[in-house]
């Protein structure tokens, strides 16, 4: 494997030689993973995926919905209630619906 030699610029900018930024598909903008490593700095491409931050209302529609029998619809009933929110209230489908 070739090595070249870089230097680190102003904001710790390092310039990744083309045919590397080619290989393993570094455009300007990709996002990078960089961690310490035994030999160095690892660097890698990273991948970012939205993330659904859940209300209580949608928790209590996936407890309720997601009973697999009566015991356990039973106990998602009080575990919403615990939260704070009538079972009634919300649309979802108890065991066997």
């Amino acid at each position: 494997m070739a090595t070249t030699t870089s230097r680190v610029g102003k904001r710790g900018a390092i310039v990744i030689p083309a045919d590397l930024r080619n290989q393993y598909g570094l455009e300007e903008g990709t996002l990078v993973i960089t961690e310490a490593h035994e030999n160095g700095i690892l660097l890698r491409p990273a991948v970012a995926c939205p993330v659904e931050i859940y209300s209580p209302q949608r928790r209590a529609e996936f407890l309720l919905s997601n009973a697999v029998d009566d015991e356990d619809y039973r106990r998602a009933i009080l575990e919403v209630k615990e939260m704070g929110i009538d079972p009634d209230t919300i649309p979802h489908r108890g065991p066997g619906d």
